[in-house]
């Protein structure tokens, strides 16, 4: 009698991992289908066009080729990578500069304003991600806002050459993602235990050493979660190395709009956004790898 329930029984929780095995894939299969329309079909695409050839006036011609890689990795682009992760880089530590303070500040001191102050966080984001850049543009532009105070104050008597130079595009990428940098610190300090604080401070632990040697560690998920969201659009952006950089200016994905657009070399721009995310994605597992579980939850 024993044998025949045993088996009842293993029938009975195979059945049950089967019904939870369909319900999660009930649920999950939006997400699935949305990844794999928009994200995985979308680079299958752009991977298949990597191996292909040009022609003289542009056409695609199907042969197996290596020869858009070699250029890549014996050409100069690899200048116009390196200077895109470093001003991904100077962006990612401002943002952070910037945005921790704001984060601590509203979680710590905000009270009973902080649906106001997050919401002032959260709303330029509302508006159109070009307007805001030429509101930027014309704020800092030779007869711009900044200019002309600073001229009728009698700092300066010839408008500053802000536009066109390296600090113009990282103002212009550091104001586009400062709220992707706040929003995820803001988070984990609110979910700081308060308790852990309080013990801090009351084993002697003074306000600098008490940030340094809990508050920061225990945010570092928000941090590395803030700076995943801020640093790998960044190394992709073209619209601000455009509208701030001009020509002197150019990032991989100015150079990747550049071969597709204005060149129509697409085998080769499709090899350059290729290189682009498989850099991406091992700077983001590095990170993932490194912060671990909490600065995917942080992200999410």
């Amino acid at each position: 009698m024993i044998a025949p329930n045993i088996e009842a029984t293993s029938i009975a929780d195979r059945s049950k991992k089967r019904r939870l095995l369909l319900e999660i894939t009930a649920y999950l299969s939006p997400i699935i289908i949305i990844v794999v329309v928009f994200v995985f079909a979308p680079l299958t695409i752009i991977l298949f066009y990597s191996f292909l050839k040009s022609g003289l006036y542009g056409e695609i011609i199907y042969a197996f080729s290596l020869d858009n890689f070699r250029a890549i990795l014996g050409g100069g682009y690899g200048t116009v990578f390196l200077q895109s992760i470093y001003l991904a880089f100077q962006t990612n530590f401002f943002c952070i500069l910037i945005g921790y303070p704001i984060a601590y500040y509203i979680a710590t001191y905000g009270g009973r304003w902080k649906p106001l102050l997050l919401f002032l966080v959260i709303v330029p984001s509302w508006a159109s991600y070009l307007i805001r850049l030429y509101a930027l543009k014309t704020i800092i532009g030779s007869k711009g806002l900044v200019n002309t105070v600073l001229m009728n104050l009698d700092i300066i008597s010839a408008p500053l050459e802000i536009l066109y130079t390296p600090f113009a595009v990282m103002m212009g990428l550091v104001y586009a993602w400062l709220p992707y940098m706040i929003l995820p610190i803001y988070a984990a300090i609110e979910g700081l235990d308060l308790s852990v604080l309080e013990a801090a401070t009351d084993l002697g632990a003074t306000p600098v050493r008490r940030f340094f040697r809990v508050t920061l560690p225990l945010t570092k998920g928000g941090l590395l979660a803030g700076s995943i969201l801020v640093f790998i659009p960044t190394v992709g952006e073209w619209l601000v190395p455009q509208l701030f950089g001009g020509s002197k200016i150019m990032m991989a994905g100015s150079l990747v709009a550049l071969k597709f657009t204005s060149v129509g070399n697409i085998p080769e721009g499709a090899s350059l956004a290729i290189m682009l995310a498989a850099t991406l994605i091992l700077i983001l597992y590095l990170t993932i790898k490194w912060g671990g579980r909490e600065a995917i939850e942080r992200m999410l």
